[in-house]
């Protein structure tokens, strides 16, 4: 008779529910739990009345911690944001939120943005900046690989890109290290990867020093690959087609491991391509030392 009780409590309680519109499950479970406790006072001789009153009491005490957790949480989602706003103007970058991505106006200082969660980021309202000379395609398309700095550091690659370009050969394996390379496996492969500044599919260059960067897995792929995809697409669609990119690993100061890469893609005479992004060279459940690229699970 108890169980019987308490089952149908908790389908009443479950039945109110529908009356909401966004339920969390911490809120069913709670609910759940005073429906428990209403079967129990019934069970304990308690009158119906007295049980209902009890049930109210315990209703009213989970909705009031809940509504307590969530002005809690509330008020350090808003700590959070000035404190990254507060951090961003003192570099000269202004972020702000457009449709929960975080953006930055400016391209100086990208090394010193702090992660928040959120891997890629838009840069300029995500205009790639390009000057009608940048877009000209008088010379046909070419390609260009700034030299590596004092530290052996990749700086940053340039191309007029074509379908011309695009290489009709499977890549080869790589065998460059670049700065920063100390691979480990993790759960879900290796931490690492040689991640070519400008993909091997667009131009067919692949050990090249000049173009490659230790980069997490996360940021080649499904980070830097998501977008070099976008111009292979549209490359492959004309050879009449002509994309202005430019690909600039972030490092601060004398670090081995890059902070990021900035990536920027204009389609010459449309806009069927146009970003200017920015994605974090970080890794899901791993901390990295940027200074040397060693790093700890965390």
């Amino acid at each position: 008779m108890g169980i019987g009780i308490i089952v149908l409590l908790i389908l009443v309680l479950l039945l109110n529910l529908k009356q909401l519109k966004k339920v969390k499950p911490v809120v069913l479970l709670a609910l759940i739990a005073v429906g428990f406790i209403a079967g129990i006072a019934l069970s304990q001789n308690n009158s119906p009345v007295e049980a209902l009153n009890q049930t109210k009491t315990q209703l009213i005490s989970v909705l009031r911690s809940l509504t307590e957790k969530n002005a809690k949480q509330e008020r350090k989602n808003e700590s959070l944001k000035a404190k990254l706003s507060s951090q961003a103007q003192k570099l000269g970058i202004t972020l702000e939120d457009t449709d929960s991505k975080q953006t930055a106006s400016g391209n100086e200082d990208l090394a010193q943005l702090s992660y928040q969660g959120q891997q890629v980021i838009t840069v300029n309202d995500n205009k790639p900046g390009f000057s009608a000379a940048d877009l000209s395609t008088a010379k046909g398309p070419w390609q260009h690989y700034g030299n590596l700095d004092n530290l052996n550091r990749a700086t940053q690659a340039d191309a007029l890109l074509n379908q011309s370009l695009m290489p009709k050969t499977k890549r080869e394996r790589l065998t460059v290290n670049p700065t920063g390379w100390h691979n480990k496996r993790i759960s879900s492969g290796w931490l690492y990867n040689r991640s070519h500044l400008i993909g091997y599919q667009l131009t067919g260059q692949n050990n090249n020093w000049k173009n490659l960067i230790t980069a997490t897995r996360s940021l080649n792929d499904p980070g830097m690959v998501k977008y070099e995809d976008q111009v292979a697409d549209y490359l492959k669609a004309s050879p009449k087609h002509y994309v202005r990119y430019s690909v600039r690993p972030v490092f601060y100061q004398n670090e081995l491991l890059a902070r990021g890469v900035q990536m920027r893609a204009q389609s010459v005479g449309d806009n069927s391509v146009s970003y200017n992004i920015y994605i974090f060279n970080i890794q899901p459940g791993v901390t990295l030392n940027y200074n040397d690229g060693t790093s700890r699970l965390n």
